[in-house]
């Protein structure tokens, strides 16, 4: 686990739901919170000491009617929190994320062995949840073909994609700590030769091509780097994305349809979305 001193902020919902919680996770995941535990009423949120911005998160947090602390925690402590706190994961009955401490944990087709590292992307999320999910029902399209995963976080979406049968793993994470994840989780998984990791952003893209394109990141960046996304993409190639709200997919959709890209499919799970479309085989060149 890296040992470097993360912030925790503790924010007090009232009233408290869900929804309530993962629109906060929504806001304070752009400034970049990496990770996020729900202990009702309280939502702790977790930065690195160095990108802590006590302005900013006043600036986020002004926008909700809540309380919060903030205090210093040790990397150290996070090792106990999340082995308290983590439960495996079942999707679909066919995708199974567990933790190496995990006992009695019934085999899927697919098994993840994850370790976070601060990194988003346990499965819990309805984003990550989903765009499992979604993987699964294009699995010909990944099996055999060339996959990347943009905002990587732990790697989960990617390893699952080299499970699958995909023939190359690129797996991207503006975060250091989430590239460094995303090897090591991969390694452990035994599928280390299939993936390769880098730190940056969607510039990067420009080192290859590829059949499938994973994006679970937030509305702002999907529409930043959309054209990059689509410039990358093979003719014929699909785009998962997800990491934003239902009310968002009017607006993401937009941008990808003025590009060319048809849209395939929506789902929806507690107002998160995650949607499909793919790339014309005959494409104009952007």
């Amino acid at each position: 686990m890296n040992s470097q001193e993360y912030i925790e902020v503790a924010v007090r919902l009232s009233p408290w739901s869900d929804e309530n919680a993962e629109i906060v996770m929504a806001e304070l995941s752009e400034l970049p919170y990496e990770s996020f535990v729900t202990e009702e009423p309280f939502l702790k949120c977790y930065i690195q000491k160095d990108l802590y911005d006590a302005q900013g998160l006043k600036a986020v947090l002004s926008g909700f009617d809540v309380e919060y602390s903030v205090s210093l925690v040790e990397g150290a402590n996070w090792n106990e929190q999340w082995e308290k706190e983590f439960r495996p994961i079942v999707v679909d009955g066919k995708v199974t994320v567990k933790a190496s401490f995990n006992v009695d944990v019934p085999r899927t087709r697919f098994n993840i062995w994850i370790t976070p590292d601060m990194a988003f992307g346990t499965g819990y999320h309805h984003t990550t949840y989903q765009m499992m999910s979604m993987m699964l029902r294009f699995e010909d399209a990944i099996r055999g073909h060339v996959v990347l995963d943009m905002g990587c976080g732990t790697g989960i979406l990617g390893i699952l994609a080299a499970k699958m049968g995909a023939s190359r793993v690129f797996a991207v994470d503006i975060d250091a700590v989430a590239a460094r994840s995303a090897w090591g989780n991969a390694h452990w998984n035994r599928v280390g030769k299939k993936v390769e990791s880098r730190c940056g952003d969607a510039s990067l893209l420009q080192m290859g091509k590829y059949d499938v394109i994973l994006a679970n990141i937030n509305r702002n960046i999907l529409l930043q780097d959309m054209e990059t996304y689509v410039r990358s993409l093979r003719a014929g190639g699909l785009l998962l994305m997800s990491g934003f709200f239902t009310a968002d997919v009017a607006m993401l959709r937009e941008a990808a349809e003025g590009l060319g890209m048809v849209f395939e499919r929506q789902t929806s799970r507690e107002d998160w979305a995650c949607v499909v479309l793919s790339k014309p085989k005959k494409q104009l060149s952007l």
